[in-house]
């Protein structure tokens, strides 16, 4: 079953939210071995710019993933290769 837009955005949003909590308490502690002196906000602005970053490449990704599947005709990840004319096009007897 092909995964629309949406509910690719709705994974990319979800995966996102929460690696922004784990990014910044990671921030948090690992700045201070590295001599970095930051304040809670700085940690959040930082936070929210790459958590902003992470959801449009997670959301690309994702598009880029579902879009070689539907050309390679491939099914699902525990099944075969089955055959397509993007195949045969490529001159493939067994996928």
């Amino acid at each position: 079953m092909k995964q629309s837009r949406l509910m690719s955005l709705i994974e990319a949003i979800t995966n996102v939210i929460v690696g922004y909590g784990v990014a910044v308490m990671t921030q948090m502690l690992i700045f201070p071995i590295f001599g970095l002196q930051t304040t809670l906000r700085q940690n959040l602005v930082m936070g929210g710019i790459f958590t902003i970053v992470s959801l449009f490449r997670s959301f690309a990704l994702r598009r880029l993933f579902e879009s070689i599947r539907i050309r390679d005709g491939f099914i699902a990840p525990s099944m075969p290769w089955r055959w397509t004319s993007a195949c045969a096009a490529r001159g493939n007897a067994r996928h």
